[in-house]
């Protein structure tokens, strides 16, 4: 079934080895894929409740000291930074397939009236948890402006 799909998708698109048949492409997928940011890296849930915002992100394989949490204009930012990882290939550097990567990793949540001052943050077990607790009365972002 799994080589029928394959070969699905190869009719579709072609070989993509024929494409970069030459040496000088021969990495360049991976070593692009490994220094760009996987926004699958990140599958995140938001609860709303009329007290509080609650996030959960997925970051497994992170040290906590390489998380960064900021929030202004709204916006909550979480950004992740993994500089490596064990490598499992061979003495030839042989490997059939790798998913992981290293790199930076970020993303942004609109979450508006939040009380910034008691956000509250806790990592364990590859999974940051927020409460970002709302504001009793939301700010004013309008200023209405006479016309004369």
């Amino acid at each position: 079934m799994a080589n029928e799909l394959q070969n699905r998708r190869n009719d579709l698109f072609g070989d993509w080895n024929d494409w970069f048949n030459d040496g000088a492409f021969s990495n360049l997928g991976k070593a692009f894929s490994s220094m760009t940011p996987q926004t699958g890296s990140m599958k995140t849930d938001v609860k709303e409740s009329d007290k509080d915002y609650q996030v959960k992100i997925d970051l497994p394989g992170f040290d906590k000291k390489d998380i960064h949490l900021n929030y202004a204009n709204d916006m909550l930012s979480v950004t992740g930074h993994r500089t490596s990882f064990s490598d499992d290939s061979d003495d030839k550097g042989n490997m059939i397939h790798s998913e992981r990567t290293y790199g930076q990793v970020s993303r942004q949540y609109r979450l508006p009236d939040v009380d910034k001052n008691n956000i509250s943050a806790k990592y364990d077990d590859g999974v940051l948890s927020l409460v970002l607790p709302k504001l009793d009365k939301p700010l004013e972002n309008d200023s209405h402006i006479e016309i004369e």
